[in-house]
């Protein structure tokens, strides 16, 4: 027999639960990290776990989650400075033998995002299609300019298509102040964003082959394969490092000087983070096992690749299903 103490708790996930994986792609947004956004997400269940019993419905559901996440983000955000990858802390390097850049300990690195954490639970492509877009890399770097209201109000409105009064009400404002925050906002992403992507699905059979062409120019440690993968404009950056290149020559360089070694040295998996192809990294050990390296994510056009942001954090690896080690 249940309890009826267990009726409340049960009642709540069955409410809420339908909404974990975007209110978790909404704190990505927000914060740039999937670490955070994890913590958060878990601090907005307990906090409308704790106050349930007072929601009145007065708003949806989904709305007063996102009120709560929001708030939790926006608190996150006062106690720590903006997410960064190493295109936007300086010029490329023009050496590709000189050693890595340091950077300072403070410095807080954008982090991917596993696409199978918040992939819509449906099979709707509209609904996969608008999650892919808004998380884009480029996009979450460029979010990272704005403070944390122009971020919210830019993601209410212009994401989750909230109307306005509804995005007023929720961050407890006027629907003239939403409106001005988000022009502002705008202004600002329009100062700092890149030239536009080309958006094409991971899922694409086309896409699948670069992928699989670009795991294999690794595995063989081939310079010459990668060459013939990059667009002559690409970028390879590689967090923690504060090192990044551009143009397909100097990257392939780099490549082949300080990361290829020999064959089988490393090991690379298909994956998908942020909307993108990506690739999880294992480096050889000692001539045996595998250790775990990081995340690779490719940005690309029709037929090339023309960024490689590599994220040196073997962290980030459980994240996308994959242990830390391999025999």
């Amino acid at each position: 027999m249940t309890s009826t103490s267990a009726l409340p708790d049960a009642e709540f996930t069955r409410r809420t639960q339908p909404y974990r994986r975007e209110l978790l792609a909404h704190c990505y947004r927000m914060l740039g990290s999937i670490h955070d956004a994890e913590d958060l997400v878990q601090e907005t269940y307990l906090r409308a776990w704790r106050s349930f019993d007072t929601f009145e419905g007065r708003s949806s559901m989904r709305t007063w989650l996102y009120r709560i996440a929001t708030n939790v983000c926006l608190t996150a955000l006062g106690h720590h400075g903006r997410r960064v990858l190493p295109s936007g802390l300086g010029a490329p390097g023009a050496d590709p033998s000189a050693p890595p850049v340091a950077v300072a300990a403070e410095v807080r690195w954008l982090q991917p995002l596993p696409d199978t954490l918040v992939t819509p639970e449906s099979a709707d492509p509209a609904g996969v299609a608008v999650a892919r877009d808004s998380l884009r890399l480029a996009l979450i770097a460029c979010l990272q300019h704005l403070n944390g209201r122009q971020r919210a109000v830019l993601l209410l409105r212009d994401v989750l298509g909230m109307p306005a009064a509804e995005v007023a009400d929720l961050l407890d404002t006027s629907t003239a102040a939403v409106k001005s925050t988000l022009q502002r906002a705008r202004a600002r992403l329009a100062e700092v964003a890149t030239a536009a992507e080309q958006a094409v699905p991971p899922s694409d059979p086309g896409q699948r082959a670069l992928l699989e062409e670009y795991l294999i120019a690794f595995r063989r440690a081939d310079p010459a394969a990668l060459e013939r993968l990059l667009h002559r404009d690409a970028v390879l950056e590689m967090p923690p490092s504060g090192t990044w290149f551009a143009g397909k020559r100097t990257c392939v360089d780099y490549l082949a000087r300080q990361v290829l070694g020999a064959p089988g040295e490393w090991l690379l998996f298909p994956a998908a983070a942020n909307g993108q192809l990506a690739a999880v990294a294992y480096r050889q050990e000692n001539g045996c096992g595998y250790r775990a390296f990081g995340v690779a994510v490719l940005t690309t056009t029709k037929d090339s690749i023309i960024r490689i942001t590599a994220f040196g954090d073997p962290g980030l690896v459980p994240a996308f299903g994959f242990p830390p080690t391999l025999g």
